[in-house]
């Protein structure tokens, strides 16, 4: 049974990949500042996807756009985006990190631009495809710099770190998207967006290498066995499936308060644009606070002494038990209904960055791209098939309290689907490889 490949060891064998890595050799300063690309990249992606839902109320003056359309519009995005985090990981595995994340991020920059051209609904939907197809790889390129840089008792802390990015790009789009309106226009925004990430492609182009290879035979071994596996030998690994069905049923959680918080601002609470800027970035700060603690408590908890199964769900645990706090949105005043939606922030984030790590705790750096793919292609045909029940639900007059009730549950299920489908937590060894590919 391929759970079984989760062994439990000791906290010093939890290394990076299935063999131990001199992480001497790994320049910290450059470590970081690669981090520090990364981090900036996720944020630039969270920017550029909620550029419509921040603006949309400006676009419905132009282009008329319902709430099932607009649902439309985010599933296009999710499927399309779901499609290449999948494919995306496999092609990072092939071209590696750096000509793989430049293509990426010029596709998803230029899709970003061209927004500001629509003139129609279906103009928006297909670059919202194009979009989704660009952003699909942006995970699996970070999961791979990890691998590739950070040792394992730092990997959590800088996923953290990364996965903060999103808060800082949805923190900044509320007020600077806001500030476009007001004086520019809805075009504007997405010009401007699509122009921030030509640049950055120019500054990882120039600064960015692999790492240091300081793997031992053993882990050089596990690499090539690693790369041998098909897709479907990989996808057959239980770990694998636990892993892809936890994120599907978290991220319909998130990518619904992700998508439809301002227009829930605006539908339900009466916010016009001045009042978006001013109070959306909170849940989004929160988020980002969340995905840094989530990612350091447990590195410290590696640290001292703990399992890797055990630093990695004990905060996955804690995490899934805050959600629910959401399902009281609906039944408080405004104020503390934002705090109730950076609880829940706060909470998703934390639990996301630490399931984009565990493909890196668990396989060779030449699994990594495709097995963080399948996981985040889960994790968006969860939110795309959940953004489409919601359309449909409040477009058939059904209120946003039977949403935020269902939301609240899903990361309970989702850490239940982690103790009892995934199994343990721990890397693969060249044994353990080595058996999967001979039963195939």
């Amino acid at each position: 049974m391929a759970a079984m490949y989760w062994r439990e060891e000791t906290t010093m064998s939890a290394t990076a990949e299935t063999g131990k890595i001199d992480s001497t050799n790994r320049d910290p300063n450059l470590r970081w500042l690669y981090v520090a690309l990364v981090t900036a990249a996720i944020a630039i992606s969270y920017f550029d996807r909620q550029t419509i839902s921040v603006a949309i109320a400006a676009i419905q003056r132009t282009i008329p756009i319902s709430n099932e359309q607009f649902s439309y519009l985010q599933t296009g995005f999710l499927l399309a985006y779901a499609a290449l985090y999948a494919i995306g990981g496999r092609m990072l595995d092939k071209l590696g990190t750096r000509l793989g994340f430049t293509l990426i991020m010029l596709w998803w920059s230029l899709a970003c631009m061209l927004h500001g051209f629509a003139g129609s609904f279906a103009w928006l939907l297909v670059m919202r495809l194009l979009l989704g197809m660009g952003e699909g790889g942006a995970f699996p390129a970070a999961t791979r710099v990890i691998s590739e840089w950070l040792p394992a008792p730092e990997r959590a802390t800088a996923m953290g770190c990364i996965n903060a990015g999103t808060a800082v790009g949805s923190l900044l789009a509320p007020p600077l998207i806001g500030l476009v309106l007001i004086y520019s226009g809805w075009r504007a925004v997405f010009f401007s967006a699509g122009t921030i990430g030509l640049a950055w492609v120019l500054l990882w182009a120039v600064l960015y290498r692999s790492g240091p290879d300081g793997a031992s035979d053993n882990l050089i071994a596990a690499r090539q066995i690693a790369e041998q596996l098909s897709f479907r030998e990989i996808i057959a690994l239980r770990s694998v499936q636990g892993l892809v069905l936890a994120k599907f049923l978290s991220d319909s959680a998130w990518y619904f308060m992700l998508f439809w918080l301002p227009k829930y601002l605006y539908d339900a609470r009466g916010f016009d644009i001045k009042h978006v800027s001013y109070y959306a970035w909170i849940p989004y700060a929160a988020s980002g606070i969340g995905s840094f603690l989530g990612g350091w408590c447990s590195s410290r908890l590696l640290r001292s002494g703990r399992t890797l199964n055990f630093s990695r769900k004990l905060v996955l645990g804690i995490n899934a038990a805050m959600m629910p706090a959401v399902m009281l949105v609906t039944h408080v005043p405004v104020s503390y209904a934002l705090v109730l939606f950076s609880i829940a922030f706060f909470a998703q984030q934390s639990w996301s960055g630490l399931i984009m790590t565990i493909p890196a705790d668990v396989f060779p750096l030449s699994a990594v791209g495709t097995v963080s793919g399948l996981v985040g292609f889960g994790g968006s045909i969860g939110g795309a098939i959940f953004g489409l029940i919601a359309g449909a639900l409040l477009g058939h007059g059904f209120s946003y309290t039977v949403l935020f009730t269902a939301i609240g549950t899903f990361h309970l299920l989702g850490f239940l689907v982690l103790m009892y489908v995934g199994g343990e937590i721990q890397p693969l060894r060249i044994e353990d490889l080595t058996k999967i590919e001979s039963h195939a």
